[in-house]
């Protein structure tokens, strides 16, 4: 991708607004004659031309269609490069009626604007640097946000604090080059200080930037994706019971029967701000039904895939074989789980010294009286979320490409390293440093290629 402010590209137009019916609705025009496809459109009141009309005034007038008046409305012009893109950018707004927008378009179209692709508006605001693709990333985020924890990481000030880490820690990898660099071309002029030690002292402090941003990964990625959990247990312990006091509804049919739940509930919900997909699974058991069988097979498939896995006991009836092999499967699976012993509100059955001891998050609860309900939610947050970090007011990682590119950046640094402690050439030992700042610069967006950005936007709406 190039670095450089790009000529403006060809005019594309699109809504901007939700679709469907609506009391305003706002069409975007950008490119190279943004403002000639916008006056042909539209018709001020003042009798001015629309390409003589100043930046970042609301001008009234009428917008027109091949010629006709179509609507009454009003024009915002936004020159380069002080738009969103960058580039020349209109904003036509025009009643909400589906009809009205749909010929507002074709009269943009008429007039030689092209309709615009998925998130082509931003992905030219990241091209003539407008925007850092992780800013970009961010905004994506913050028009699918489901949560207030999901609005807060994804807003202006929240997203502009990895962008400037990213900028700091790209200053610092340049500082290093640039004394080193300075060494090899200028052997004469009086040096900075480059000695391996002081190189060794940037090199770690710069490192220890990187990974305490992969460190909050974990959660950034349980706030904005959400992770996935999944209700196990064997039939009648209270699993649906327990789905639908998290879910705060109804959603799970409840009765005093084996096997009711045959197939997988989900709903998405927010558990502080953590983003929960959560699941309620058949009774794994042996069942001669095979409609039972089809859902115990997928109870199973969800033990696997699930981050968090919520084991439902029945603490008033004694562990049974059923439950001991399926403790046995969640030891064997590697990922978190969490032990319920629903029904606590009863005499117990058996003691939590019964349970396996590598299996430690416990919690006593009853899903009738609500009883350990909000423990489970406080448990989940501390298991998924680092309580040091402060959602909107520090810098956080919130996609796997980010994080990927900051590991690849800490690896060439360890590398680095290795190299400047144990005497390798100087030009040599360097270009580890060069590598790291090239992975940190496509953290950022600054140095990312083409297909890369094209994966991004796809994910966007049309007219963002």
């Amino acid at each position: 991708m190039q670095t450089d402010r790009i000529a403006q590209l060809d005019t594309i137009a699109a809504i901007s607004t939700p679709p469907g019916k609506g009391g305003v609705a706002v069409i975007r025009i950008s490119g190279c004659d943004a403002i000639g496809v916008a006056e042909k459109c539209f018709r001020p009141k003042s009798g001015a031309a629309a390409s003589a009309l100043p930046s970042r005034t609301a001008i009234y007038g009428e917008i027109l269609s091949s010629g006709v008046c179509i609507d009454d409305g009003i024009l915002t012009l936004f020159r380069a490069p002080h738009s969103y893109t960058g580039e020349d950018t209109a904003e036509i707004s025009c009643h909400g009626g589906r009809l009205i927008q749909t010929k507002v378009l074709e009269g943009l179209f008429a007039a030689g604007a092209r309709p615009a692709g998925p998130g082509e508006f931003t992905k030219r605001a990241v091209l003539n640097q407008r925007l850092a693709l992780s800013e970009a990333e961010a905004i994506g985020a913050l028009i699918d946000a489901e949560t207030d924890a999901q609005l807060r990481l994804s807003a202006k000030d929240s997203r502009s604090l990895l962008t400037k880490r990213l900028e700091e820690i790209t200053g610092e990898l340049l500082r290093i080059l640039s004394v080193h660099f300075a060494d090899f071309d200028f052997p004469d002029e009086d040096p900075v200080d480059s000695s391996v030690k002081t190189t060794l002292k940037w090199l770690r402090a710069v490192k220890g930037e990187i990974d305490s941003l992969v460190d909050t990964y974990p959660t950034g990625r349980a706030v904005s994706e959400g992770i996935r959990a999944v209700l196990l247990g064997r039939p009648n312990v209270g699993k649906s019971s327990v789905y639908n006091a998290l879910v705060g509804e109804d959603a799970a049919i409840v009765t005093p029967h084996a096997g009711t739940t045959r197939d997988v509930l989900e709903k998405r919900i927010s558990i502080g701000p953590v983003l929960v997909e959560l699941s309620d699974t058949a009774g794994i058991r042996e069942s001669a039904d095979p409609i039972e069988q089809l859902g115990v097979a997928r109870s199973r498939a969800r033990l696997a895939d699930a981050d968090l896995q919520l084991v439902v006991l029945d603490r008033s009836e004694g562990l049974r074989g059923e439950d001991l092999e399926l403790l046995d499967l969640v030891k064997e699976s590697g990922k978190t789980p969490i032990l319920l012993l629903n029904k606590s509100d009863l005499p117990p059955a058996f003691s939590k010294e019964d349970l396996p001891k590598e299996l430690s998050n416990v919690i006593e609860c009853s899903a009738e009286s609500g009883l350990g309900i909000d423990a489970l939610g406080e448990l989940i947050v501390r298991l998924f979320c680092d309580s040091a970090l402060s959602i909107g007011e520090t810098a956080i990682v919130t996609t796997a490409r980010q994080m990927a590119s900051l590991r690849e950046a800490s690896d060439c640094l360890a590398e680095a390293i290795f190299d400047f402690a144990n005497d390798v050439p100087t030009d040599a030992a360097v270009s580890g440093v060069e590598r790291a700042l090239s992975a940190v610069m496509k953290t950022s967006g600054r140095l990312v290629t083409e297909e890369v950005v094209d994966t991004i936007f796809k994910s966007f709406c049309v007219g963002k």
